[in-house]
């Protein structure tokens, strides 16, 4: 039953999020907000990252974790319900500001219990029900449009829905173990919360050039994460949320897939398999407009496990072997900060401006040069690509497993 429990937490805490977040710049496109504006609005996701580990700090001192996990539950569905009533995109930001700000924490709090209540080595078996809670999502809209005949993807419903998981998500939390606050009587700090020690790790040029270039991956990564359903809208897709999800079910058997694959090739291989995956995403999708195939559509979705896996799964293992003890929490805490924190913040930005920059809606249709924007983030992901493999070096020894990590 305790293992049951932690499942059924997972499973909610991700599909209350995929639910509304996969279709938002859909929607937004159909409310007509401006570039910036929709720039800004699909950034509160990395704002609410930036903030979060700081809530997660004060969290931990002095409350226990399923109470916690209620309560910001609670005030995520509240503002998730106002941000489903209004028409303007000012307060709209500001709601779903606030929302990331309760949600973000969540992340590491289900990770946290489900850490406190089963052996770290199985947390995998229970962090895998929540990709299948965000491939669940998908099925919001089929019963939407199928049953209730009514439009979901790039309308406010998908608010609605998020906002009443969410609740169910809180009670279901009360049920929870008791999680007690680990750090309840010690002093926390800004430093520690941001995971800003392990700054002094920069020093050495690998773990450095580490950092950089998963902060700049996250500049193309962001053209998907952020803008796809966009683009799946300009091309009438029916069931946006579905066909997107068909990357996070493929990210379940990638993810199965880490532990063999860093064994047999090493982990800095297993790296750069993530970066030939993000190319191969976005040249698929370049040559799927060229030539014309909308298969490779399908191409660069389904490859989306392979790159958040053996990418940004292995580069907290990488972050792991290179911090020292009394930094591992920070080191991981820093590298998500920079991630789809700052990275993320960073990549909504620059997209959102080449986006603005090959649309035209003077027509009063809004007509996409989709073919010229997949072709600058192939290009960014080749040479971010080439510029890894010429730079990073094998630098850290594997612990137990047999070989060499990188």
């Amino acid at each position: 039953m305790l293992r049951l429990r932690l499942y059924i937490m997972m499973f909610f805490q991700y599909l209350m999020y995929s639910v509304w977040w996969v279709p938002l710049a859909a929607y937004l496109t159909n409310m007509d907000v401006g570039s910036t504006q929709k720039a800004l609005i699909l950034s509160s996701m990395a704002i609410g990252c930036i903030a979060s580990p700081v809530i997660g700090m004060l969290a931990d001192r002095y409350f226990a974790g399923q109470k916690v996990m209620f309560v910001l539950n609670i005030l995520n569905s509240l503002f998730l319900f106002w941000a489903a009533s209004t028409n303007n995109p000012n307060l709209l930001f500001v709601l779903l500001l606030f929302t990331m700000l309760f949600y973000m924490p969540t992340w590491g709090l289900t990770s946290a219990i489900a850490m406190a209540h089963s052996a770290s080595e199985d947390f995998p078996k229970v962090r895998v029900f929540g990709s299948i809670g965000w491939v669940a999502s998908g099925l919001f809209s089929v019963v939407v449009v199928k049953i209730f005949h009514l439009s979901f993807d790039g309308t406010n419903l998908p608010f609605y829905f998020g906002a009443g998981t969410g609740i169910v998500a809180a009670l279901l939390n009360l049920t929870l173990p008791d999680t007690p606050p680990a750090g309840k009587g010690k002093k926390g700090s800004i430093i520690d919360a941001f995971g800003l020690g392990t700054l002094q790790l920069m020093k050495e040029r690998n773990f450095a050039l580490f950092i950089i270039f998963s902060f700049l991956s996250m500049i193309p990564f962001a053209m998907y994460y952020s803008y796809f359903s966009e683009f799946l809208l300009n091309i009438k897709t029916q069931y946006i949320t579905v066909t997107m999800n068909w990357g996070v079910l493929a990210e379940m058997g990638f993810m199965l897939l880490i532990p063999l694959a860093i064994k047999k090739f090493g982990l800095r291989k297993v790296v750069i398999m993530g970066l030939i995956a993000l190319v191969v995403r976005y040249v698929s999708l370049y040559f799927g407009g060229v030539l014309e195939q909308q298969w490779l559509f399908y191409l660069g979705i389904l490859v989306h496990g392979l790159i958040f896996g053996f990418f940004y799964v292995g580069g907290q293992i990488y972050i792991d072997k290179k911090t020292p003890n009394e930094l591992k929490s920070q080191g991981q805490g820093f590298i998500f900060l920079v991630t789809f924190g700052l990275g993320l913040l960073a990549g909504n930005m620059i997209c959102g401006k080449i986006i603005s920059l090959f649309n035209n809606n003077s027509t009063g249709a809004r007509i996409y040069d989709w073919n010229s924007i997949w072709g600058i983030t192939s290009l960014a992901s080749i040479a971010l690509l080439i510029t890894f493999i010429a730079l990073f070096k094998d630098d850290v020894a594997e612990k137990g497993m047999g070989g060499s990590y990188l």
